[in-house]
């Protein structure tokens, strides 16, 4: 089984996280799976990574764009599944309807399995700006009574670039105090909102947050991922292909118009 993981940062720019990532998917995934991590072109942006970007809409159009596109590209390529490794779920909803492999989001599938398990789910997050497209997710996934709270971690910001240098003590002490918050508003579960610290989690080997177990949404994609990669094999649940949203055209219209829309095939 082959599955695309897309992370939302460039290939070599921060390579410690690089290495977690790996360690982690390596840790987590079948003996009969492998995963091809996929990042962001080059020449994306200049710094260390997108925080300066993800916080724009209009920015987000565009990196939805090429995530969902990159789902097609992972399809024609053989793949079985594809994941994006965010916590906005950036493309996912159109990669759904543009490719038949299963295509999996970060948020979209700890929210489901918290939800599905009768849990309501703390969300923290470092970066502000994020908090508004996370939380109309979840509003378009019907899950906002699982959401017990959204903590925007102070300090969440420096906490993160400190313990990617390897000094974790900010990170932690801001990341247990608004799980402690979390807990009082009523969350049963903590899920990381972005994807780096939850790599730090799982590379400094924390499952728990003042007392409650914190959800791998990365690991758990995969998983998924390949939970229904397996089940799409039985025949016990398969891609739909009727109706507006997931009846696609034939392949030579769709190759006509990506030549015409975007100047060559995916």
């Amino acid at each position: 089984m082959r599955i695309w993981f897309h992370k939302h940062t460039v290939e070599g720019r921060l390579p410690l996280l690089d290495t977690w990532y790996r360690e982690h998917l390596d840790a987590i995934k079948g003996p009969d799976t492998e995963i091809d991590i996929k990042t962001l072109p080059a020449q994306t942006y200049p710094s260390n990574t997108p925080f300066g970007l993800v916080g724009h809409h209009a920015a987000q159009v565009l990196f939805s764009e090429h995530f969902a596109h990159s789902a097609v590209a992972a399809e024609r390529a053989g793949y079985d599944a594809w994941v994006v490794a965010a916590g906005q779920d950036p493309g996912l909803r159109d990669a759904r309807h543009l490719a038949a492999i299963p295509t999996l989001g970060y948020g979209e599938t700890a929210f489901h399995l918290s939800a599905m398990s009768g849990y309501r789910f703390g969300l923290l997050g470092f970066m502000p700006p994020l908090q508004e497209p996370i939380r109309a997710n979840i509003t378009r996934y019907g899950l906002d009574s699982s959401l017990a709270s959204y903590e925007v971690v102070p300090g969440g910001w420096d906490g993160v670039h400190r313990a990617l240098e390897g000094d974790d003590d900010l990170f932690l002490t801001t990341y247990t105090e608004a799980a402690e918050r979390a807990a009082k508003a009523g969350a049963e579960v903590i899920i990381p909102a972005e994807g780096i610290p939850n790599e730090i989690l799982w590379n400094r080997g924390i499952r728990e947050l003042h007392g409650l177990p914190v959800v791998d949404p990365a690991g758990l994609a995969v998983k998924f991922a390949e939970l229904s990669v397996t089940l799409q094999r039985l025949g016990i649940f398969n891609r739909s292909r009727a109706g507006y949203w997931f009846h696609r055209p034939d392949p030579e219209i769709t190759h006509h118009l990506e030549k015409v829309f975007l100047g060559s095939t995916l």
